[in-house]
């Protein structure tokens, strides 16, 4: 039998700690979460993109009754970026979560079909997408998608 490690290189800083494009991000994360439709659930998530045309595209979760029917903000944001600027690659992406009260306490992480979404989004470009997670006491930032899904399904599986 053989043990198999996967090592995640996590940064954690505070939002002073900062460059001031990763601020703007943050803060246009924050500011989705506004946009959310979470009558349900009530937790309300945005997220941001930053483009490497210098656009910063957004989205935010929507909920619907038919709970398989909604989306979440991270692909929500992916999906109008590759759309409207399928030749721009993204960056950065920044992720903000609150509940009806504030945002949380702890940062959380995409879910599985989110990542795989941002997995294949980072493939597509041939680029790392940083990914940024805030919450009230830090954001963790990833250098790259792959450190969210370190054990991915890609299209390398389909290669002859």
């Amino acid at each position: 039998m053989e043990n198999i490690q996967f090592v995640i290189d996590v940064e954690m800083k505070s939002y002073d700690e900062l460059s001031e494009s990763d601020r703007m991000l943050i803060d246009a994360a924050k500011e989705a979460t506004s946009r959310s439709y979470a009558p349900y659930s009530h937790f309300f998530v945005g997220a941001s993109a930053l483009l490497s045309n210098g656009k910063i595209i957004t989205g935010s979760n929507q909920e619907n009754a038919a709970f398989p029917s909604g989306l979440c903000a991270e692909r929500t944001a992916i999906f109008y970026a590759n759309s409207e600027y399928p030749n721009a690659a993204v960056k950065s992406m920044a992720v903000a979560c609150r509940d009806q009260q504030d945002f949380i306490e702890r940062p959380s992480a995409p879910c599985g079909a989110c990542r795989q979404v941002l997995l294949e989004t980072e493939k597509r470009y041939g680029k790392p997408m940083r990914v940024l997670l805030f919450s009230k006491k830090g954001i963790y930032i990833f250098k790259s998608v792959t450190d969210l899904l370190p054990f991915s399904f890609t299209n390398d599986y389909f290669k002859k």
